[in-house]
């Protein structure tokens, strides 16, 4: 069973950290098998690309704008999806992705300030990304705002909690059943659950 921090804390009140409660999960409620980051990526933006021109000197990059809300960066992308008018997940110099650090660079003669990401570039199986984006730049939805945490907008900036499941625990089987356990090791409340009804 693995679960979700951030959706844990969704269905029961807690006062401690991912890292703490993997932790006191092994000494006081089921043994932990792993323990991780669900995406090991920094400094990650949304940008709305405002233009886009081919690369003098290529003839499959691009020159992009990107805006970030108030201001703007020149990027040289390689990806064949990339259009004006995306909003999209922008890797800025100091960023680090897993295997690499994002910096300003020269690229062909042309200055580029970042990098626009493909969810591969963030360190998603395979399995995981959407097959319209699988050889090429994610593209997020129109309610993601320039300049804000692409992670939280993807709700990717969260932990993920590996438990050992034994025959006498399937009471942890489903993230319910887990927001009970932590109720009771950390006597604290469930948060109700609400509803819509259509």
């Amino acid at each position: 069973m693995i679960v979700s921090y951030n959706w844990l804390k969704e269905l029961v009140k807690l006062n401690v950290s991912a890292e703490k409660l993997a932790e006191e999960m092994s000494l006081y409620s089921i043994e932990v098998e792993s323990f991780k980051k669900l995406v090991n990526a920094t400094n990650l933006v949304v940008g709305e690309v405002i233009e886009k021109v081919p690369h003098e000197n290529s003839d499959h990059l691009n020159v992009c704008m990107v805006n970030f809300g108030s201001y703007d960066l020149q990027i040289v992308c390689g990806a064949p999806n990339v259009e004006k008018g995306q909003k999209v997940i922008v890797a800025l110099p100091g960023a680090v992705l897993p295997g690499i650090t994002i910096k300003k660079s020269t690229i062909r003669g042309v200055e580029s300030n970042g990098m626009i990401c493909s969810l591969a570039e963030l360190g998603l199986e395979a399995k995981y990304i959407p097959a319209e984006y699988a050889n090429g730049i994610y593209v997020l939805g129109s309610d993601a705002v320039p300049g804000t945490s692409a992670l939280e907008y993807l709700c990717f900036d969260d932990y993920t909690i590996e438990l050992g499941l034994t025959p006498n625990r399937m009471d942890l089987l489903s993230m319910k059943g887990v927001a009970n356990d932590m109720k009771a090791m950390y006597n604290t409340e469930l948060i109700p659950l609400e509803y819509e009804l259509h």
